[in-house]
């Protein structure tokens, strides 16, 4: 029942900004966590950032003072505002949404959208 559209990838010189959007089916208070990972051809798919339902945010080193996770809650959409894209943030970027109920942890994922920084 779970859906998550992701939205707002595409090609971008170094030094850009780009807007990602999660859309999400439902309520995203529901969830015990959301967040961004992201896959570059032939690596493993790392974690980005991400938040939990009590507000505590959390970035990888490397994006660390240049992108930004926030959500609307009327809209039910998390976004990744990514500032200054590097070449090395080229990859497709995953929208991730967990919940935990009882002994059981759920993951969903979103499509996918690909992010390209051009040098």
């Amino acid at each position: 029942q779970v859906q998550l559209v992701e939205s707002g990838g595409g090609l971008v010189q170094a030094g850009g900004s780009l807007r990602l959007s999660c859309a999400a089916s439902g309520s995203i208070s529901t969830f015990n966590a959301m967040g961004w990972y992201r896959q570059a051809p032939g690596k493993q798919r790392e974690f980005v950032a991400g938040f939990t339902s009590g507000g505590t945010t959390g970035y990888a080193e490397s994006v660390k003072g240049r992108f930004t996770i926030s959500r609307d809650l009327v809209k039910n959409t998390v976004y990744l505002q990514m500032d200054s894209l590097k070449s090395e943030d080229t990859a497709v970027y995953y929208c991730n949404a967990m919940r935990s109920v009882g002994d059981y942890r759920y993951d969903y994922w979103g499509q996918g959208t690909q992010v390209t920084v051009s040098s």
